[in-house]
């Protein structure tokens, strides 16, 4: 008797168990996006939006008059080559002038930073903090008018060059120096120790050893410091400069001025891009082959 009883329970069960299995496979499996897929359809809607965008600019905009105002081919070809040998010259010439003063004078502002005298702590401090708070046009205006009304009958070296010089150097040096003084503070500071135990003075192993080292590191952001200056030197404009003496900028504003057309602003802008994209690109083979060192 009892193992009949068993034997209908043991039966009941598997019915049982195999009427569930078969309830549960007959459900409809919930299942949802995987990440994979989720990212798939975020990026594919990105798509979509952008596209929908420039096909909305492009049925909006009116390219008949944008080509008017800034593609008349004629009024371009009146610029060269004068857009090239006096514009593009001149601001090339400020923007280097500006780039060496700034270089050294950044390198002294950085070394007073890290130097053990309070004093000169104190006045780096302030002079980074200070020209990297003002507006590169307030320097400007400050050498331009301030400058010879604190040392009247004294000219600045070499007329409009040297005010740009001092200008963009003025600037420039208070980004530099902290980039130099980071640098600096980069190289293993078993480096210095080595050398003064071979015999080296400070200052000796700072420019034989340390300095060198420092530079290897700041070149990228230095070469990036550079395409900001290039850029900056259309300040110029502010100083009163003489038609020999005009940058891009000004070059582009004075014949788009004339012209009643902005086919000019447009071409000396290109011409930015000539130098400023290949320094780009400059920058950043210089971040890899630094991250490619660091590794």
């Amino acid at each position: 008797m009892s193992e009949t009883k068993t034997g209908k329970k043991g039966k009941t069960g598997e019915t049982e168990t195999t009427e569930a299995t078969a309830g549960a496979q007959l459900q409809p499996r919930r299942r949802g996006l995987t990440r994979r897929q989720k990212r798939a359809a975020s990026r594919g809607l990105q798509y979509v939006v952008f596209v929908a965008a420039v096909a909305a600019l492009a049925v909006t905009a009116d390219w008949g008059g944008l080509r008017n105002q800034f593609a008349q081919s004629d009024l371009a070809g009146q610029m060269f080559p004068d857009i090239i040998t006096l514009a593009l010259k001149n601001t090339v010439l400020y923007t280097v002038s500006g780039f060496v003063f700034g270089l050294v004078l950044g390198m002294v502002v950085a070394l007073m930073r890290l130097s053990s005298v309070g004093p000169y702590r104190w006045a780096a401090g302030i002079y980074i903090e200070v020209f990297r708070g003002l507006p590169a046009l307030l320097i400007f205006i400050f050498v331009a008018v301030a400058v010879p009304l604190a040392f009247p009958g004294t000219e600045i070296p070499g007329g409009t060059y040297g005010k740009v010089a001092l200008g963009l150097g003025l600037v420039s040096a208070a980004y530099m120096a902290e980039t130099i003084r980071a640098g600096i503070q980069a190289v293993p500071k078993g480096q210095m120790e080595a050398a003064r135990s071979l015999g080296f003075s400070h200052a000796r192993a700072m420019v034989s050893i340390i300095m060198p080292q420092a530079f290897r590191i700041v070149i990228p952001p230095m070469t990036n410091q550079l395409v900001l200056l290039f850029k900056d030197s259309s300040l110029v404009l502010f100083l009163g400069v003489t038609l020999e003496e005009r940058e891009l900028a000004k070059f582009g504003r004075d014949l788009a001025s004339q012209t009643a057309n902005s086919t000019p602003i447009l071409v000396a802008g290109l011409c930015y891009l000539l130098v400023t994209v290949p320094l780009g690109f400059v920058v950043r083979r210089l971040e890899a082959k630094a991250g490619e060192a660091t590794r």
